[in-house]
């Protein structure tokens, strides 16, 4: 029996203590009182679990797993599941806190939570990655519920993830709980539109900035870091915008070609290959040179600390859209504020997904399911409004829209906690 530990973390900087940095900053600038901030500063509740897993040859495997609770304030909690070699508890602490803002932005009766196991899923067979999930669904059993804590899809889980996880806590209950997970398969009560979610919140928010700055999508240059969920989708939404999408990565490497890269053909080679790289009309770039490219718009969205004091002077785009959770660090935030770029930030940008979560969840409880064009017409309705509501505040309070957005979720928390009151 082996335990697996986790490798040296790409992470720079620990991403509770910006988080937490992030709300005192926040309140600072909104008149939220220190008692407050103490509450909302710490997380309710971090479960840390043992998970050993047979492996394929016999032998046992001993992975390390999480689930944090930030806040329930404002109803149950919310947050995917991500499979990573580089998760931490303090990381998911942090991204169970971003979740928290997240939902109250997007005015959904969620708190935030998040849950991690270090784990390389791309070096695990199917069989053992099932294994590994039913284990540690039963680990989490008594913390997670359509009523208390409801997962989701992450880094490094999909679909098939949330099935496993769906079917593990039914048969532990002995009825079909539809709402305990979302992001399901569609034939097991999962929502048309949630795969592409994510991406297409962001987009929304992309077509909202871009107008308000008195531009056109169309003709725009775009790169974008990962070529997962995410990215891939806000690829092909940004070219059927009209956009050029010039760049391209994933996690071995990226892309690029300065006139425009086929989208299409990239998904393709991507699907058969497993890897961007290699696609005919391009050439290669790193990730850390995709960064820097002189674009339009900028979406990183891999993981966290991808642009950071170290390189943000050098970052060229106008616009950038994190649809990855926490990519920017603080000091990044700082430089390119001062240059005059405008960051659409993580709680606004990637919201979709968890947008469309709430309705599969709805859908899930109420046994009754929406058409896409619904879904799709929900969520554009609530981004555009969130993405508005930020924008005023970041007028009307002389700030940036990352300060707006927290500013405006941070304060409905607030308020939830102070009606609440504290028990007993």
């Amino acid at each position: 029996m082996t335990t697996v530990e986790a490798p040296a973390s790409h992470l720079l900087e620990n991403p509770f203590e910006i988080a937490q940095r992030q709300l005192q900053l926040v309140a600072d600038v909104f008149g939220i009182s220190d008692d407050l901030v103490k509450v909302l500063g710490q997380c309710k509740k971090a479960l840390s679990v043992s998970i050993p897993t047979r492996m394929d040859d016999g032998s046992v495997e001993v992975f390390q797993g999480y689930r944090v609770t930030h806040n329930i304030a404002r109803g149950p909690s919310k947050g995917g599941i991500r499979y990573h070699p580089d998760v931490t508890l303090d990381e998911v602490k942090a991204l169970a806190m971003w979740m928290t803002w997240k939902c109250a932005l997007m005015g959904i009766p969620f708190g935030g939570a998040k849950g991690g196991v270090i784990c390389d899923p791309k070096r695990l067979s199917r069989s053992e990655l099932e294994r590994m999930t039913r284990r540690f669904t039963s680990e989490i059993i008594n913390e997670i519920g359509p009523e208390r804590d409801i997962p989701a899809p992450d880094v490094g889980t999909d679909a098939s993830v949330m099935a496993w996880i769906f079917d593990t806590f039914s048969m532990n209950k002995g009825h079909s709980v539809l709402g305990v997970v979302t992001g399901k398969p569609i034939m097991i009560g999962g929502s048309l539109g949630r795969e592409e979610a994510t991406a297409r919140g962001a987009l929304y928010c992309i077509r909202q900035a871009v107008q308000k700055r008195g531009e056109q999508l169309d003709g725009m240059t775009a790169a974008v870091q990962g070529f997962g969920n995410v990215g891939l989708h806000l690829s092909r939404f940004l070219v059927e915008d009209g956009a050029k999408v010039i760049a391209a990565s994933d996690s071995v490497g990226g892309i690029y070609n300065p006139d425009r890269i086929d989208v299409s053909a990239a998904i393709a080679h991507k699907q058969e290959t497993g890897a961007l790289a290699g696609l005919r009309g391009t050439e290669e770039i790193t990730n850390e040179e995709l960064l820097l490219l002189d674009v339009d718009l900028l979406a990183p969205c891999a993981l966290e600390q991808v642009i950071t004091g170290e390189n943000a002077d050098k970052v060229r785009a106008k616009i950038v859209c994190e649809g990855a959770n926490g990519p920017l660090t603080p000091a990044a935030d700082e430089i390119l504020e001062d240059k005059g770029v405008l960051i659409l930030p993580d709680v606004l940008a990637n919201a979709g997904g968890v947008v469309v979560s709430y309705f599969e969840w709805v859908q899930g409880l109420q046994e009754y399911f929406w058409k896409e064009d619904e879904v799709n017409a929900k969520l554009n309705d609530i981004t555009t409004r969130a993405f508005n509501e930020t924008w005023v505040t970041r007028e009307s309070k002389q700030t940036t829209m990352r300060f707006a957005s927290y500013g405006l979720a941070v304060q409905r928390v607030a308020e939830a906690t102070t009606t609440r009151g504290l028990y007993p």
